[in-house]
């Protein structure tokens, strides 16, 4: 099958938006999710001090970015079946799902109450998950969202009130949420809109996506599978060193290219602290190698200093997924209607 044709007048037309709409609105929503599932954490919520501690489920990855240099007890996300041989009465489980929970998730309710283990489970109300784990020793956050990210936000906040991990505070987080909403949204138009710019950037290209932080990086993994979702195109989320030989086997850019001839690599750098675009040692090769080769380098900035690092990973995360979703409309494709938001165990 053909590659379909960027058209950027698409991104500004109401007509074509429509195709979008429902993804749209649930990126918009993502702060009123936040702010949902942090509303229903419980009140008396106790944890007890763990030897280890286990996440499992949806955005346990990004869980263990947020708490791996903070966490005072050793702790793993665990995507594998079944919980570490060593999980046992004193170590804690994490696990976050939405309403359907994959069965490798219910399992390891299942094993964790077998072993004792007590149990954190952040699930809907009437999720099967939250049905599986009833037993003494478990504290249900419920999460009426469905969404793991929302979910991911309101246990970081339990595991900080348990001494676990920093302090992350769910209403700076839904604010960041919500000024990507206001900065994307489609009534914008491409001179003011930065997820539109980015789709512009991204209209005849190969996205290679770098981090300038851990949760950068993680951000930038996320974003790859919303391109890949949205837009049916490769998209590679990877280290600089990774990335370096791509740039390098690209062919240099001749002015007498044709354009329709395939799509080129462009460098996405995701940058999430102050200072984070014009520096580093990776971002600077990558700049480097670009330029050899007649390539560009397009930025997703997110540089508030008052911002947290998670404040700043949910505004290049929507800032990405918003740009996948224009993108999918300029090439006349149907967006996803969840964009890839709640997607079990990654």
């Amino acid at each position: 099958m053909a590659e379909s044709v960027f058209d950027d007048a698409r991104l500004d037309d109401p007509g074509a938006l429509v195709a979008a709409d429902a993804a749209l609105r649930e990126l918009a929503l993502t702060g009123a999710r936040i702010r949902l599932d942090a509303a229903h954490i419980p009140c008396a919520a106790t944890l007890p001090a763990p030897r280890g501690l286990v996440v499992v489920g949806a955005e346990s990855r990004l869980l263990r970015n947020v708490l791996e240099n903070a966490c005072p007890v050793p702790m793993v996300a665990w995507n594998f079946p079944g919980l570490p041989g060593w999980a046992g009465p004193l170590d804690l489980v994490v696990v976050l799902a939405s309403d359907d929970a994959d069965a490798a998730t219910l399992a390891a309710v299942a094993e964790a109450t077998r072993r004792g283990c007590y149990l954190l489970v952040a699930a809907p109300p009437d999720s099967a998950l939250a049905a599986g784990g009833t037993a003494s020793g478990t504290l249900h956050v419920p999460t009426p969202s469905a969404d793991p990210l929302a979910a991911a936000v309101a246990v970081l906040r339990v595991l900080h009130a348990a001494g676990l991990g920093p302090d992350v505070s769910p209403e700076p987080v839904a604010l960041a949420a919500d000024l990507v909403a206001e900065e994307c949204t489609p009534h914008k138009d491409v001179s003011g809109n930065p997820a539109k710019e980015t789709a512009l950037a991204l209209a005849d290209a190969q996205p290679l996506l770098w981090g300038s932080s851990v949760l950068a990086s993680r951000a930038a993994r996320r974003v790859a599978e919303a391109l890949r979702r949205s837009c049916g195109r490769p998209a590679l989320a990877a280290s600089a060193e990774e990335l370096e030989p791509v740039l390098a086997a690209a062919r240099p850019t001749d002015l007498f290219d044709d354009p329709s001839e395939g799509l080129r690599p462009v460098v996405v750098a995701l940058c999430d602290a102050p200072g984070a675009l014009g520096s580093g040692p990776g971002l600077a090769r990558l700049t480097r190698l670009a330029d050899q080769r007649g390539l560009r380098v397009h930025h997703i900035c997110c540089d508030d200093p008052e911002a947290g690092p998670v404040d700043r990973y949910v505004s290049l995360l929507l800032q990405g997924r918003y740009a996948a979703c224009y993108l999918s409309v300029g090439l006349g494709r149907d967006a996803p209607a969840s964009d890839g938001l709640w997607v079990p165990g990654r």
